[in-house]
């Protein structure tokens, strides 16, 4: 803190606990002007209602002074004065870093145990499973829900159906978290809006849904010739690109006709980033191993 912001709060301080003991002070002394019938002569309601004086209790006084000097003392024994460090020596961060080391003596040995452990063993790994849960809200829960259910509107994709759009794998998992994922799905627009409308249906008929059969038809001979460079002839997907099975009930940006069209004719844009900056290398496989599971929930966790 600079000199120039550590004097302009000890100021505030100064002016604001000064004024309000002053007023302390003054108040019990203060001498209002009174009627006979020791009303003020304000009055409500007609005359019904006539506002009377008293003197403030004792019991509000004593909670008042004990209250100023509870601050006084406060600004004494800890950090707020200023650039003060108070009489304890107490800060914010001191606490942090002793907890943060409280805790990491803790939790490096279950993470040393759990990095010698495959994804797939660590999803079964009762231990780790809290430690991932706790990871994942932190850090995961913001697109893909607590539950890992995902979010059609963000693209984040559903993480507890056991369809992988990079591979389900403990290594594909591990790397979509540790270097993040960006999956592209081309605008074709260009293609007119009638095509897109033929590939939409198209599309709902791949997975078995209530189709229009001519316009879909008409619009499979379109995805052999541009789709299927990634989709695959049938539509099946292709994990090295991050493309979608098609023929599956499980839609990233949702399965209507309306969002189909949408994403045909706009394309579609998915970035995951990438946490190796926010997390270790046993962080990351913790997390990965916590994601493996909510797709497994059914396995029998081993502690």
């Amino acid at each position: 803190m600079s000199s120039g912001w550590s004097w302009w709060i000890i100021g505030l301080i100064v002016f604001n606990l000064g004024l309000t003991f002053f007023l302390f002070l003054w108040a019990p002394r203060a001498r209002v002007p009174v009627l006979p019938d020791g009303t003020t002569g304000h009055v409500w309601a007609h005359g019904v209602l006539r506002e009377g004086m008293h003197r403030l209790p004792a019991w509000w006084i004593v909670m008042s002074l004990s209250m100023y000097v509870a601050a006084f003392g406060y600004f004494v024994l800890y950090p707020g004065f200023g650039d003060r460090a108070g009489a304890l020596g107490w800060s914010s961060g001191k606490e942090l870093a002793a907890a943060t080391t409280s805790n990491d003596a803790k939790l490096d040995p279950v993470l040393t145990r759990l990095a010698a452990m495959d994804v797939e063993a660590v999803a079964r790994d009762g231990q780790a499973q809290r430690i991932g849960e706790r990871l994942f809200v932190d850090n995961c829960a913001a697109c893909h829900g607590r539950t890992g259910a995902g979010n059609p509107l963000l693209g984040a994709p559903d993480l507890t159906d056991g369809e992988w759009l990079h591979g389900g794998g403990g290594p594909d998992i591990t790397m979509s978290i540790r270097d993040g994922r960006t999956g592209v799905m081309p605008p074709w627009s260009a293609l007119g809006d009638a095509t897109v409308k033929d590939l939409a249906q198209y599309v709902l008929s791949l997975s078995g849904r209530p189709h229009d059969s001519p316009s879909a038809a008409a619009g499979g001979q379109v995805f052999k010739s541009t789709c299927s460079a990634c989709h695959g002839p049938e539509g099946k997907g292709n994990p090295q690109l991050g493309a979608p099975d098609l023929t599956d009930a499980v839609w990233l940006y949702g399965g209507t006709k309306a969002a189909i069209e949408t994403s045909i004719r706009n394309g579609r844009t998915g970035r995951m980033p990438a946490w190796r900056p926010r997390l270790s290398d046993d962080e990351v496989h913790v997390l990965a191993g916590y994601v493996h599971h909510l797709s497994h929930r059914d396995d029998t966790t081993s502690r």
